[in-house]
């Protein structure tokens, strides 16, 4: 068995698609109606099925709790926080985040959760 795609769903998967696509530099690999679906550079593949009744989580309010996390690994978190808000993404109040990686959370604009985390530098310091 081989892992397959993580399915977002949401009431408008073109757009959905189209925020991932450009947020991740990738290519969209298949359209149907009811889905499209994208591969990453890196080989992630993400589809996104239309679902008119999708209610948004409420991540990190416990109503409606967390239904699915994307974790996304970046150099430079301004830069692309800069880039998720350019593309209609929000930040998300997280400010009780811990742990040993800075990380910043976020909504896609059908309002799925996903972090962005620094991935920490291996080259050694200058000075």
């Amino acid at each position: 068995m081989k892992a397959g795609v993580v399915v977002l769903d949401c009431a408008e998967p073109e757009k959905l698609a189209e925020f991932y696509k450009e947020l991740l530099d990738a290519e969209q690999t298949h359209e149907s109606a009811n889905r499209v679906e994208i591969r990453g550079a890196d080989g992630i593949r993400l589809a996104f099925r239309r679902d008119v009744n999708a209610t948004p989580p409420s991540w990190p309010r416990p109503e409606n709790a967390l239904q699915v996390h994307l974790d996304f690994v970046v150099e430079e978190l301004d830069e692309v926080e800069r880039r998720v808000i350019g593309l209609g993404g929000r930040a998300l109040d997280t400010k009780d985040v811990t742990g040993i990686h800075e990380e910043r959370g976020f909504a896609d604009p059908a309002g799925h959760s996903f972090t962005l985390r620094l991935i920490p530098s291996t080259a050694p310091k200058q000075g």
